[in-house]
């Protein structure tokens, strides 16, 4: 045997000595080797590779630290589907689950489960190819997430190269990504010490620590990994679970203790009760347990849903609570103008996480429980996520405890604040200027059926109201083509397609332009009305609350929306500076009695060659024709294009009139 030879098996006999003791140590708790041993092999093996790079495997151990940084994330597509779970909060639901497993199995007796804790941590997919570690994804959206593989190298708890034999050529691990209870508080100690930003509870230090761009702060972070089941695999593994489950844990991943077969809707909810009495003695974060039917061929009898398996339900633990002081009560404004208010409170730590703000949901809210600054309440995690004040500790209230009401003028850009009538909420009138609505009016004024401003989407959005290059709808069309080609992932001539889109956009209908502006409550049918009855926007602008309920389709609500959303001054300014900016529509004039399709309903289907469908509609709508969804007896005529769907054999079906595109533009001409 060569000498090359020979220091190729040294590395192999070395990776596979310290990846068992590896296994020993962090998945099993039980080393065999003292700390020096094991130092001694892992600088035998860095010391080959190092003056040997062409030694380096992908499963050796050496590479789980010390990968160069990355600059960003790739994607990782699944196979299939990284789903969410659906949930039960109480017993009823449990049994509920179990009666439609049972019925869709058409079983009579008790259904086999496996019953985990629901790890509260991060979603990883680990793909192996012949053994080895080759790729990890996190969940993403289900279909795709990002590449996490080099951080994942680092995590302990994950082989490299699966130990044991008996796994398939391709085989895809799913889990959970954790960071142990102690462990964490030793990390937020760290990062107190080193002056850096502590995290809110294990969940968020596992995320965070998963998706730096640096593997090696990863590697510096105390994570495990629990897998909980397989994605994609080139061959069956097993017929149950649970079997797969042992599998896993002969592969070398650390598989929950806690991990049991259990048997109908009783055994599941005493595993249940189990669990909930050792939630606090547990190492690490739970937010409920899982039961899964243990048939794999059940499984795929069952499903999926949209969203979820069938064949699986996540039974949640109840939120925790804690008592704390309300320091203070403010008023939140959200993306659509909602004010809510929000109680300061004294921090305090609820299911391990420090809460200081808790949602009061909205004035009636207030009244009904009764909260006022200095109260002492009780204050749980909602679904163990959003905190909430349950109720108040009235034996506690202090003298001068002050009572809260939604303020008139929004605290953000001092707008009108109205309440809707026979709605809870209170909503701020600044639609087109408040800035905590900023980035939820330009990516409606720009959407399709607004303004129609194509790529405009929302992590541009996001950099344009970060850098304060927008703050109103008005600046869209102010946008300098070297400002936009700076931003990311934006280039020249991205910025100059932009620009043509915002161009474009000019050219519109006053039934979309008002659409685009925001007003609440007013959606596309509502905006097309008004145009329709007043057919200027200064008579929109100027009409009062009575005139606009007057109007049918519109109510006393909405009418208060509309005249309150003009009212302001704040947005008839920006109205002008659109105006201004160069956007019109064509003004048809208000009797068309010369028009032959005044009152005629149409119909759409299939796609047209000579122009949206958007602008069919508007040349008809500018002829005083309607449009309606749907074909029936009181419909003038369809209009069919390519691919037409049922509404044509409707139509066929009801001997209504049929045209063609040639025909459609025909008519238009006359």
């Amino acid at each position: 045997m060569s000498g090359a030879d020979k220091l190729r098996e040294r590395a192999e006999e070395l990776r596979q000595e310290i990846n068992y003791h590896n296994y020993r140590y962090y998945v099993l708790d039980d080393p065999v080797v003292a700390d020096p041993q094991y130092d001694k092999l892992l600088r035998e093996l860095q010391q080959i590779e190092s003056d040997h790079p062409e030694l380096i495997t992908h499963d050796s151990p050496t590479q789980r630290v010390g990968a160069a940084p990355l600059s960003e994330f790739g994607e990782v597509r699944h196979k299939i589907p990284m789903t969410s779970m659906d949930n039960a909060f109480d017993d009823n639901e449990t049994r509920e689950w179990d009666q439609r497993v049972r019925k869709s199995l058409e079983i009579e007796g008790d259904v086999a489960y496996t019953a985990e804790p629901k790890f509260d941590g991060t979603s990883v997919s680990l793909r192996y190819e012949h053994g080895v570690l080759m790729k990890a994804g996190t969940r993403g959206d289900g279909s795709t997430g990002e590449d996490v593989t080099a951080n994942v190298r680092t995590i302990k708890t994950v082989p490299l190269h699966l130990q044991g034999k008996g796994w398939p050529k391709v085989v895809e691990v799913r889990g959970e990504v954790v960071i142990p209870k102690k462990d964490f508080e030793r990390l937020n100690a760290e990062q107190l010490k080193q002056g850096s930003k502590v995290f809110a509870n294990p969940r968020n230090a596992a995320a965070g620590s998963l998706r730096q761009l640096d593997p090696r702060v990863t590697a510096s972070r105390p994570l495990s990994y629990f897998p909980w089941g397989l994605g994609e695999v080139s061959e069956p593994v097993a017929r149950h679970y649970s079997e797969v489950s042992k599998h896993l844990k002969d592969w070398g991943f650390r598989v929950t203790e806690f991990f049991r077969v259990v048997h109908g809707p009783d055994e599941c909810l005493q595993y249940y009760q189990e669990i909930l009495t050792k939630r606090d003695k547990l190492p690490f974060e739970i937010d409920g347990v899982v039961y899964k039917v243990d048939d794999l061929r059940a499984r795929d009898q069952l499903g999926f849903t949209a969203r979820a398996p069938r064949w699986a339900i996540a039974h949640k633990l109840p939120a925790q609570e804690e008592a704390t002081v309300v320091e203070d009560i403010m008023a939140s404004v959200g993306r659509t103008g909602v004010i809510t208010p929000v109680a300061v409170l004294r921090p305090v730590q609820v299911s391990g996480v420090t809460v200081t703000h808790a949602t009061l949901h909205n004035q009636d809210e207030v009244e009904r429980k009764d909260v006022r600054i200095g109260d002492t309440v009780i204050v749980r995690r909602a679904g163990d996520v959003i905190p909430e004040v349950v109720g108040v500790i009235k034996e506690k209230r202090p003298r001068g405890a002050r009572k809260w009401h939604t303020p008139d003028k929004c605290p953000v850009c001092g707008s009108q604040v109205i309440r809707e009538e026979e709605e809870a909420a209170h909503r701020c009138m600044g639609g087109l200027v408040c800035s905590a609505q900023r980035m939820g009016a330009i990516l409606h004024f720009a959407s399709r059926h607004a303004m129609d401003i194509e790529g405009l989407g929302d992590k541009l959005v996001q950099q344009l109201v970060d850098k304060d290059m927008v703050k109103t709808v008005a600046d869209i069309y102010r946008l300098k083509k070297d400002a936009l080609a700076d931003l990311e992932r934006m280039a020249e001539k991205s910025a100059q397609n932009l620009l043509e889109q915002i161009e474009k956009s000019k050219n519109t209908t006053l039934a979309r332009f008002l659409h685009a502006l925001g007003i609440p409550q007013v959606g596309e049918a509502t905006a097309q009305l008004l145009a329709d009855q007043f057919g200027s926007m200064d008579d929109i602008m100027d009409a009062d609350r009575e005139t606009l309920e007057q109007i049918h389709g519109i109510g006393p609500a909405m009418a208060e929306d509309i005249s309150s959303f003009f009212h302001e001054k704040h947005n008839r300014g920006v109205i002008r500076d659109l105006l201004k900016a160069g956007i019109h529509w064509f003004k048809p004039a208000r009797v068309k009695k010369s028009s032959a399709l005044v009152g005629k309903t149409f119909v759409l289907t299939g796609g047209l060659s000579t122009m949206t469908r958007d602008e069919a509609k508007r040349r008809l709508q500018e002829l005083g024709a309607k449009i309606a969804g749907s074909v029936s007896k009181k419909t003038d005529y369809v209009i069919v294009g390519e691919e037409p769907g049922s509404k044509a054999d409707k139509a066929r079906e009801l001997g209504v009139t049929m045209l063609d595109e040639k025909e459609f533009l025909k008519l238009l001409g006359k």
